[in-house]
């Protein structure tokens, strides 16, 4: 059949249904199809806490957010233009998120007066005028998948399994997508079984020719692929890049790694990434709890590894004391802390920013260490580099901070050349430190250097004691416990003298700065970039380090006369900021609902802001 395409520059589709619909699988398919076509994208998981959420209903919700485009995109986007809900739940867990006359796809078999009840609905919304103004696919997608597949010899309640499948076909003619991508991944995954390969290449097929044939759907579109700069590239999530970020470090370093760590979501992701690396030295612990993971990487960095602990927020937690014992002995270690929902248990699959004061400032004692941010999915590569590159340098604990937002999310990453990559020297003595001894101090950096244990003549023990000035003999001297507190927050406070400065983006001389930090990069740059196309008066820096803060940091502040500091929890680092800077006034904007923000409601509030 011929069909008429429709270009477009950018779309969001959500696909959702109940957690054992596959919609993490098929939104990473798509998403991986859409990298391999060239187009930009960013992602957004979205899955309930529960292990067995109760079926059909809108907390058993699973969704997958993608906006992909021909330019470069930020954020995967506020409302769907396309959603696909396999049941009523995940329709209505939307409803709000679709663009007016967008395009809903359903599975009709699961849209009966049972699946209503269960999704709390009181009437049909196919009849009840909810879905007037949208554009309805209703599409028999469980019976259609199970005749796609009654030809293969599978178990007979594993036939509807492959409906996933199906929509994503649907998905890839309405975008003149190739299937290839999708069936070598499923023959790859299904290695060991290929009837069940093949039965979910069928249903992809089944799918794809479905929306080909049915009258009911509209034109395809088609997105043509991005304009980025040249290289080989891969869609990575965040975790896979954090990971990958501390290989490239171990590697330039000449270190093996040590992960010391308990599972945590979403953190446990780095876990798994690593322990598949084992041919790079790379020795990983499931420990028995979160203080038993960060101690044993304690003792590695003792023997001269790069070790790294992760987890979220209530394991930092857990750690905190850990962390000061790290600082105190001035051992290096990269303590990895992707934030969730909090507190307590709270919303673990959600996103949050509310670690940060814990981070910066969650240990007994006067105990300052480092505090870094990643922002994307893919610079968290950078940032769990440059992590481990201040940590074995400066010889101290780096906090290295992610969110669940874009741990979980995945964009396009340009691999790395080595050459691109600054050096990472570690600290550690040499044979020629004749005069050594445990806290002599780099004058430059004040960092103790490197002794390992089984050097000869670099004999040495180190505790949780308070340490003498350079013997590192125990001390219960009053002044000498001065002056090791005030050394340790000098080294800390000089990793300024060795970090990027602040970038503003934007007009310099705006009469509106927004102030982020971490994760919310995506929102708070297309929300900006948005307004000054529009000729707005705003600009906009980001921050990545957090403690110490750029040295540039006042100097950018005191050119503007508005400054409206943006995060996901209820104020945290306005908190930082007023500390350490309190000659200028903030303004905030706050939100803690478990999701990023989103570009329409930023716009609105910066809108009211120039007006002002």
């Amino acid at each position: 059949m011929s069909k008429t395409i429709e270009e477009l520059d950018e779309v969001v589709i959500k696909f959702a249904g109940d957690s054992g619909d596959g919609m993490q699988l098929t939104g990473t398919q798509f998403s991986n199809t859409a990298a391999f076509i060239g187009n930009d994208l960013a992602t957004f998981p979205d899955f309930p806490a529960e292990i067995r959420a109760p079926q059909g209903t809108v907390a058993g919700v699973s969704g997958f957010k993608i906006q992909f485009g021909n330019k470069q995109i930020f954020s995967p986007g506020d409302e769907a233009d396309i959603l696909i809900a396999m049941n009523p739940a995940a329709l209505k867990a939307n409803l709000d998120w679709i663009k007016e006359r967008g395009t809903i796809i359903i599975d009709s078999d699961n849209f009966k007066v049972k699946d209503f009840e269960k999704a709390q609905f009181t009437s049909n919304p196919l009849e009840d005028g909810t879905l007037d103004g949208f554009n309805v696919i209703e599409a028999p997608i469980t019976k259609l998948t199970k005749d796609s597949v009654a030809d293969f010899d599978i178990e007979n309640k594993s036939r509807s399994r492959s409906k996933n499948m199906f929509a994503l076909g649907i998905v890839y003619w309405l975008f003149s997508r190739p299937l290839e991508i999708t069936e070598n991944f499923l023959d790859a995954k299904f290695k060991s079984k290929p009837e069940i390969a093949n039965a979910n290449k069928a249903a992809l097929k089944a799918g794809y020719n479905y929306a080909l044939t049915v009258e009911l759907l509209p034109s395809a579109y088609k997105v043509k692929a991005a304009t980025l700069p040249k290289g080989k590239y891969r869609s990575i999530t965040g975790n896979t890049a954090t990971a990958w970020g501390l290989m490239a470090a171990s590697e330039r370093a000449d270190l093996d790694i040590f992960l010391g760590t308990y599972p945590i979501t979403p953190a446990s992701d780095i876990l798994h990434e690593l322990s598949k690396y084992k041919n790079f030295n790379i020795v990983t612990l499931q420990a028995e709890d979160e203080i038993a993971g960060i101690c044993a990487s304690i003792g590695a960095s003792f023997a001269g590894s790069l070790a790294v602990t992760s987890t979220s927020g209530p394991g930092l937690a857990l750690k905190g004391e850990a962390i000061g014992l790290a600082m105190m002995t001035e051992l290096p270690i990269v303590i990895i802390d992707v934030q969730r929902g909090g507190p307590s248990t709270g919303l673990p699959t959600k996103t949050e920013q509310s670690d940060l004061l814990q981070a910066v400032y969650g240990r007994n004692g006067e105990s300052p260490v480092i505090v870094i941010a990643a922002s994307t999915p893919s610079n968290c590569f950078d940032y769990a580099y440059m992590a481990a590159k201040l940590a074995v340098e400066h010889m101290t604990p780096v906090i290295l901070l992610s969110d669940g937002f874009i741990a979980n999310g995945a964009e396009p990453w340009k691999i790395k050349s080595v050459g691109e990559m600054p050096t990472v020297e570690p600290a550690f003595v040499n044979e020629n430190d004749t005069d050594w001894n445990v806290y002599k101090r780099n004058e430059e950096k004040l960092n103790r250097k490197w002794a390992t244990p089984g050097m000869k003549g670099f004999e040495h023990r180190i505790g949780g004691l308070e340490k003498e000035a350079i013997t590192g003999n125990v001390s219960y001297d009053p002044n000498n416990h001065e002056e090791m507190v005030n050394v340790r927050a000098e080294k800390v406070k000089r990793v300024a003298n060795f970090i990027p400065e602040l970038e503003v983006e934007g007009d310099k001389s705006a009469d509106v700065l927004v102030v982020g930090w971490g994760g919310t990069y995506g929102g708070l740059h297309t929300a900006v970039s948005a307004l000054t196309d529009q000729g707005k008066s705003i600009a906009r820096v980001h921050f990545n380090f957090i403690n110490p803060l750029p040295k540039n940091t006042a100097e950018i502040f005191a050119n503007f006369k508005t400054i409206i500091v943006c995060e996901l929890n209820s104020g945290q680092f306005i908190k930082l900021l007023r500390s350490e800077l309190p000659q200028f006034n903030y303004l905030q904007y706050n939100k803690v609902q478990g999701l990023p923000f989103s570009k329409g409601e930023l716009m609105n509030k910066f809108e009211q802001l120039i007006e002002a």
